[in-house]
């Protein structure tokens, strides 16, 4: 049986240092890879070295290395096929569930190696939530989709399953709109709704990072404009790693931007000063929309 230990022993008190911790001089120097002049001075939730994968033959990502802030928003930018997915997924090792899937160098959440024969890889994927980009409400009711990951890490009181499902609706600011027909079949809610459900399902686990695979590419604006607010609000709480093809997005409502290109890690700093100062000609190219 697998040791949950550091994932499932680390409450939240202890998981994140204190923002405004630096980078020590010789860590700069060991791990330069696209980091750019705003690179992260705070306690890194994510700390990617030498990431490569391959899909059989095919090598995805190449020598990524990232170290990703705690509590803030990070976006993953780069045209389509460039490995902006594939390195997400990575995060909560779902790239496992894939054939043929080969991965080296190293990734920690929290100072504990995801790659670690002794971690409990659905514990892992309970620190580390994902939202897909195409929401994916099970066929149940709003309640039975939120408590769901709740009832499988052994919460079982109904009073218990009640005030997770009350707390995580009202972090995905759904609460007010579903609260009289929590036993309604999800599928009837708008496509906005239902994403918002998948986030609520992902904050009822009590993650320390949650991932988010385009969530606004199949909503409308209205829709998208709830999502993004809803983010914004989620960073103080939870470190967030958001794919998105939409600049805008991307400078609306992340702290900080990486660009991959053709696998590789382009550049990466805050997203001010990489839309406005890029370092990289190709990030300039790209940001400004002259390929892509």
């Amino acid at each position: 049986m697998s040791t949950p230990s550091a994932f499932e022993a680390r409450g939240r008190s202890d998981s994140v240092e204190p923002a405004g911790q630096t980078r020590s001089a010789a860590d700069a120097a060991r791990h330069p890879h696209g980091l750019g002049t705003g690179a992260p001075t705070a306690a890194a939730a994510l700390t990617i070295r030498s990431l490569s994968l391959w899909y059989g033959p095919v090598q995805a990502l190449h020598d990524v290395s990232i170290d990703v802030p705690a509590r803030r928003i990070t976006a993953f930018i780069g045209p389509s096929g460039c490995g902006k997915s594939t390195l997400l997924r990575c995060c909560n090792r779902m790239n496992d569930l894939i054939d043929g899937v080969r991965v080296e160098g190293t990734i920690e959440v929290l100072g504990r190696s995801v790659y670690d024969p002794a971690v409990d890889v659905n514990v892992l994927r309970k620190r580390v939530g994902m939202v897909f980009q195409k929401s994916n409400p099970f066929p149940k009711s709003i309640y039975e989709n939120v408590v769901y990951g709740s009832r499988i890490h052994g919460a079982r009181r109904k009073a218990e399953l009640d005030e997770i499902a009350e707390r995580s609706l009202r972090g995905a600011a759904l609460w007010d709109e579903v609260k009289d027909r929590l036993h309604s079949s999800a599928l009837d809610l708008s496509g906005g709704q239902q994403q918002r459900l998948c986030i609520a399902r992902a904050l009822a686990v009590e993650p320390e990072v949650i991932l988010l695979d385009e969530p606004c590419s199949a909503l409308d604006p209205i829709a998208t404009a709830k999502i993004e607010e809803l983010m914004v609000d989620l960073a103080e709480r939870y470190t967030l790693v958001i794919v998105t093809h939409n600049m805008q997005q991307a400078s609306r409502v992340s702290h900080y931007t990486a660009f991959l290109y053709l696998g590789r890690l382009i550049e990466f700093d805050e997203t001010e000063r990489m839309f406005l100062h890029p370092a990289k000609k190709e990030t300039e190219d790209y940001v400004t929309g002259r390929f892509g």
